[in-house]
This record gives C-alpha cells, sequence and structure tokens, in this order.
C-alpha cells in the first residue's frame, strides 16, 4: 500500500464486503456509460471511456442528491427565508465534508475556486510569494503537470526542478528523494516551498508527499501537494502520522474527482492567509463598505470565496466525496490497483508496445495511469484508430507535462515552443507537424472494468499487428498537434447534440 495511504473522518459504511458490494453497484452510476457513437467501419458502438485522468465522467447518485437539493435554491448570504437559510447551511457542510475527507484539522480552512487545482495553485502560488517575499525560491519536480509549474514561475523568484528516481529497470519512477533533499538544504534560506503531485498524470506514480513534508519543514519551508490526480484514487490525509508530515496546501479539482461542473479545492493552513487582503473581493467578503475605504471580513473561507457561490457544484462534489468516504478509500484503492495490474500485463504483452515510467506494482506504487506508444505509429494515429474504429476514448499528446514528456521520450533540451533551441541549432526536425513528440494515455476510473482493458488490449494488439491496414486510411493534421483524422470518415460535433435545438424541441412539444 502507498505511504499516503490514511484514514479520513468520514466513517465508512457497514463491512468490509458490504463496502466491496457498494462499490460494485457504484460502477454503473454514471451519466454517459450508455453513449454510443458511429464507427468508421459503418456500426455504431458504446463508448469506452479511458480518459478519466483528464477528466471524470459524473457520479449520477451524487446528481440525483444535486437535484433534490435544488428544490430549496436560493442564494446564501441570508438567514431569512427558508430557501436561503437551507443553501447557505449545505454550502458550510459542503466545505466541512471536503474537510472530512481529506483528514483536514481545524486550524485549516477549506476554499472553493473556480477553475480546479490550476486555480488552486495559482491562487496560493501568489499568496506565498506575498506571504513570505524573503523566500524567493520553490522545489518542484520533473514530473509536474504544467498546473504546479507554471504558476511558481510566475511568481517566485526562481524555480528549481528536481530529478526524478530510476526503477531497476530504468524507467521513471518517483521523485528522487536524495535530490530533492540535497536541494532543500542548498536553497534552506531562500527555500518557500515545495510544490509537488502526490501522483503523476503521465505515468500514475505515487510521491512520498510526507516524507516531503517533513524534510520541507525541516528549513521551515512548506509543502504545496497537487492532488488533482490522486484524490479520487488514493486516501490521501492532510496531516500525515506526525506534525511534521502536515501538508501546508493541498489542491484537488472536482472534474477529476467525478463531479464535473463543481469548483476546485484549497485545503491550507489558516494561518497562512492572515495579514493578506484576499486574491479576489467584491460581493459577501467584506463587513463594512465606504465609498473611500472597506473592511474585510476575518473569517475564513467566506473572506476568500468572493461573489456567489457555484451551489450546485459545491454540493456535487460534497455528496460524491461523502458517498466515496462510506464506501471507503481504502476498498476504493484496492479494487483500481488490480485492475491497473492487470492493464499493465495486458498491455505489456503487446508486441512493440512500450510502456511509459516504472510498471511494476512491487518496485513502485502508481494509480490507474499507462502511457505507452506502439512501435513506427505516431501517438496521434494509434488514438485516433481506437476512436475511429473501436469507439474507445483515450488522450494522447503530452497531457500538459511537457518536460516531463520529452524527457520521457529522449527528447530533452532547452528548445522554445517553436522548435528553436535556446542556442539557436534548431530542433524542427523532430518536432514537425507530423512528428510532434507524445504518447498515449489509458486511464481509469471506478467505471472501468476488466472488460473494458480487455477491448483496449484487443484493440492495440489489432492496431500493432497490421499498422498499414489502418495508417492507409489516415493522413496526419498539419498544425503540429501530432493528430490524425480519417480520410473518408468524419463526424460532426452539431450532429451529436446541440444546445439550440433541444431548446426548440422542447418549445415544439410544450
Amino acid at each position: 500500500m502507498p505511504e499516503t495511504v490514511l484514514p479520513t473522518r468520514i466513517p465508512t459504511h457497514g463491512t468490509r464486503a458490504e463496502r466491496k458490494r457498494h462499490l460494485e453497484a457504484l460502477r454503473s452510476a454514471f451519466t454517459g456509460l450508455d453513449t454510443e457513437y458511429p464507427l468508421a467501419d459503418g456500426s455504431t458502438a458504446r463508448r469506452t471511456y479511458l480518459d478519466s485522468a483528464a477528466s471524470n465522467l459524473r457520479l449520477t447518485v451524487a446528481e440525483n442528491i444535486v437535484h433534490r437539493a435544488m428544490r430549496h435554491y436560493a442564494n446564501t448570504h441570508s438567514q431569512l427565508h427558508f430557501g436561503a437559510r437551507i443553501m447557505t447551511e449545505l454550502y458550510h457542510r459542503a466545505h466541512d465534508i471536503v474537510g472530512d475527507f481529506v483528514d483536514a484539522p481545524d486550524d485549516y480552512t477549506v476554499v472553493f475556486t473556480g477553475t480546479g487545482v490550476t486555480g488552486g495553485l495559482n491562487r496560493m502560488a501568489r499568496v506565498l510569494a506575498d506571504q513570505r517575499p524573503q523566500r524567493d525560491v520553490v522545489i518542484t519536480t520533473m514530473m509536474e503537470h504544467h498546473a504546479n509549474d507554471l504558476p511558481h514561475r510566475k511568481h517566485a523568484g526562481t524555480v528549481v526542478h528536481v530529478p526524478l528516481e530510476k526503477d531497476p529497470d530504468g524507467e521513471a519512477g518517483r521523485v528522487d528523494v536524495e535530490a530533492l533533499q540535497t536541494a532543500i538544504h542548498e536553497h534552506a534560506d531562500r527555500l518557500n516551498y515545495v510544490a509537488i503531485t502526490a501522483a503523476s498524470n503521465v505515468t500514475g506514480i505515487i510521491n512520498p508527499v510526507h516524507e516531503v513534508a517533513r524534510l520541507a519543514h525541516e528549513v521551515g519551508a512548506l509543502c504545496v501537494v497537487d492532488a488533482a490526480q490522486s484524490a479520487a484514487h488514493l486516501p490521501l490525509s492532510v496531516q500525515g502520522e506526525a506534525e511534521a508530515e502536515r501538508l501546508d496546501v493541498f489542491c484537488m479539482s472536482g472534474h477529476k474527482i467525478y463531479a464535473p461542473g463543481s469548483p476546485g479545492v484549497i485545503v491550507a493552513r489558516k494561518d497562512l492567509f492572515q495579514g493578506l487582503e484576499p486574491q479576489e473581493v467584491g460581493g459577501g467578503i467584506v463587513n463594512r463598505v465606504e465609498t473611500e475605504s472597506y473592511e474585510i471580513m476575518d473569517a475564513l473561507p467566506e473572506r476568500e470565496e468572493a461573489g456567489t457561490p457555484n451551489l450546485p457544484g459545491a454540493f456535487l462534489l460534497a455528496a460524491t466525496l461523502y458517498l466515496m468516504g462510506r464506501i471507503g478509500m481504502d476498498v476504493i484503492e484496492e479494487d483500481e490497483r488490480a485492475l491497473t495490474q492487470y492493464a499493465l500485463e495486458r498491455f505489456a504483452a503487446i508486441d512493440g508496445l512500450h510502456i511509459y515510467g516504472s510498471h511494476r506494482l512491487e518496485v513502485a506504487d502508481r494509480i490507474g495511469v499507462i502511457t505507452f506508444n506502439l512501435d513506427d505509429l505516431p501517438h496521434g494515429l494509434v488514438t485516433a484508430i481506437l476512436n475511429d474504429y473501436f469507439g474507445i476514448a483515450v488522450r494522447n499528446e503530452c497531457f500538459c507535462a511537457q518536460p516531463f514528456v520529452r524527457q520521457l521520450l529522449g527528447r530533452t533540451g532547452s528548445g522554445s515552443a517553436n522548435g528553436t533551441s535556446a542556442n539557436g541549432t534548431g530542433t524542427g526536425e523532430e518536432c514537425g507537424p507530423e512528428t510532434q513528440p507524445g504518447m498515449v494515455r489509458v486511464s481509469l476510473g471506478l467505471y472501468n472494468t476488466r472488460a473494458d482493458i480487455d477491448r483496449a488490449a484487443d484493440a492495440l494488439a489489432d492496431i500493432a499487428a497490421r499498422p498499414d491496414a489502418y495508417r492507409q486510411h489516415y493522413r496526419p493534421v498539419l498544425t503540429g498537434s501530432g493528430d490524425w483524422v480519417h480520410k473518408r470518415f468524419s463526424f460532426a460535433p452539431d450532429e451529436a447534440f446541440v444546445i439550440e435545438d433541444e431548446v426548440d424541441r422542447w418549445l415544439e412539444n410544450v
């Protein structure tokens, strides 16, 4: 079991056997699992959704709960009519449930943000730069998503990227803790915080975030954790097992926790906000406003959540997290680990398929994220074939982690965005419209089964065995994306669903 597995404050419901039964019942309770699309061979198939690392499908159980809650809808910030009172109480409870889910103690606050982890990390990068200006260095890792890299580059004076471990097979593993410790002590007096992902969105490898926090705290630095990929897959505790292991800032994205349409979340120490005016100001966060002055309230999280809140999204996230907590993240993690092992075995047996990152679970802990390439086949072509001929939804390119993906592909360097290196030598020959580096990514959710893995593995085996039979039907999209499209088969999104048509259909039937 990963080092990060610790209990939350949401009590589980029933025996372990009962919780496993509840999880099995939940597997089919997601919106969009029965969606069908036309395929290139003229058939129609139910889609196989294997793109959960980008965004999860919505949990219908939670969606139905929100629908019932919205019968009472009104705006918050009032206690003098029933609907407003109910919404205000539910909104407060939503914060409490999120805090309970990650075992946040009373000296932490839960703040909802509008743009997921990206919004949360941008805000906290600004907050920490303002709060600790004398500490102008941030350490992060080579495996980070752009959301846990670029905000620190923008707001910190210096950002140091530490390397990753290599497993016995030479594959990239977790953060190199020894290199991290060296960097921490090298920059000790100026180090503001270490920003690290709990699990990579490229390899699925899990990092020892509580150990990282302990090392950061030894020199007076903080630990900021990007939990976008891990929150739906691992039972993570903000507190750890000792005071020194506490995570100072912990950010999650609701759309990656089976609640698309819900906000992102910052879980952070309250004292980090003290003495600073909120990054965003407006209604709902002030005690008094005059034409020449205004007074910001002290209460958290209220002072950090200006304006009208996304109530349906907050309720959706809270209902989802509470349900997952009641089933138990230990059961969810165990179930995904078994499915991930099965997927790794099936994919590794395919001739010409190379999996990136440490992919032996006895060597490195990981969540259900698997990236790979097939020999001599562009990632965009493989992804298009999986969609067009098999109805399998996966993702390709660099997954908003370009430096890490290029490193895994052996295409490292100081190239600029247009393919020309910093020293002017040029790298265009390996980053052209048809050769943009990238990978194919399969990522798992609660709704996935062994049948889904078998479908994907069988499809990949067929593509690997008959590459030219598929390639002849495609052409590259010469935009630099690395994508490919079918020469004759096309799919028009506006034929699948049109908002205006849905409105008109209702009007015609009234």
